[in-house]
């Protein structure tokens, strides 16, 4: 049989129909394979696929051969399981900080990487109550110039963004540089946020990625490496709530039985948790004094007060009582 100009890519067309066409439960016979390198201007004889299909065994592709009726040959494992793909996608879909049209990009390759038939199974529909989606296309690349700028050891450069009465996403200040040293990403509360140094403040900050313009990196040197250092990353994401920042304190909470699990599930099973006489519990937490700390701590009502520093407490209280002012004037 003459060879066709294709011929030389023969092996690489079973592949692909061993990967978009079968599974365990989707086989293809040799003769269908014959028929489908045919659509593709590539003759082939049996004994020819034979070979091919052990040559690619040989390489470390796992066919396998099913006999009898409605046999053939089918993929049997991949890269990824279909199950790993599936917490995939709903990963994809319930997360806050893609855009609707990234989601939907993104889980298209990840349906690539099954068969058709089982890529029905990956379009699936995540309900997350609330569930808003970022609007900036961006934040792929920005995710991935933060990274090499970490990887370059220099600063970046953006312009961030806010909302306004038009809901329109603008640059803030103005449309004016920011130029800060990045060190981490971190994930905290369904979004991604930078940890930065800022050099005029002399302090960590943090931004939405998803409210960041383009990133672009910098010949500067980054700074602030002794500052960062001296924060355990991961402690560090559990005492600062919502990424907003704030002196931190070890803050001494008296809090009712029921709600040990909360404070578990935030600080971790390390936390130090003491039995009172009455039953209650007292917990030492380190935690960055702020806004949100009061209204997470607000969120947990009367079981769980602030017993150390006095300091706070009394914070806390005004706090509150700003709250409760207000309210009473309207």
């Amino acid at each position: 049989m003459a060879k066709s100009v294709n011929q030389k890519l023969k092996l690489f067309h079973i592949v692909r129909m061993l990967e978009e066409h079968t599974d365990e439960n989707h086989m293809l016979s040799t003769q269908e394979i014959i028929d489908r390198l045919a659509e593709n201007d590539i003759g082939a004889e049996r004994k020819s696929i034979y070979d091919d299909i052990e040559c690619l065994i040989y390489y470390g592709y796992d066919i396998v051969l099913k006999r009898g009726k409605n046999g053939g040959y089918y993929l049997a494992s991949r890269d990824f399981e279909l199950a790993e793909l599936k917490l995939l996608v709903d990963a994809v879909q319930a997360s806050r900080f893609m855009t609707v049209k990234k989601s939907r990009e993104l889980i298209k390759k990840l349906e690539k990487m099954v068969s058709k038939y089982q890529a029905g199974q990956l379009q699936r529909q995540v309900y997350v109550a609330g569930r808003v989606k970022t609007e900036n296309e961006r934040i792929y690349y920005n995710v991935d110039s933060i990274y090499n700028a970490i990887d370059n050891n220099v600063r970046i450069s953006f312009t961030y963004l806010e909302w306004n009465g038009n809901k329109e996403l603008k640059p803030r200040k103005g449309g004016s540089k920011y130029e800060v040293s990045p060190w981490a990403l971190i994930w905290e509360d369904e979004n991604y946020y930078l940890a930065a140094y800022d050099s005029k403040a002399g302090i960590i900050k943090h931004y939405r990625v998803d409210k960041m313009g383009e990133v672009l990196l910098t010949k500067k040197a980054r700074e602030g490496k002794d500052v960062f250092e001296k924060r355990n990353p991961a402690e560090y994401t559990k005492q600062t709530f919502g990424m907003y920042g704030g002196e931190e304190e070890i803050v001494t909470l008296r809090i009712d039985s029921d709600l040990i699990g909360v404070i578990i599930d935030r600080f971790g099973r390390e936390t130090d948790i003491r039995k009172q006489e009455d039953g209650s519990f007292h917990v030492r937490i380190r935690a960055a004094v702020s806004r949100q700390f009061f209204g997470w701590l607000a969120g947990l009502g009367s079981g769980a007060t602030i017993v150390s520093p006095v300091i706070v407490r009394e914070q806390y209280i005004d706090w509150l009582n700003q709250i409760i002012h207000t309210n009473n004037k309207l």
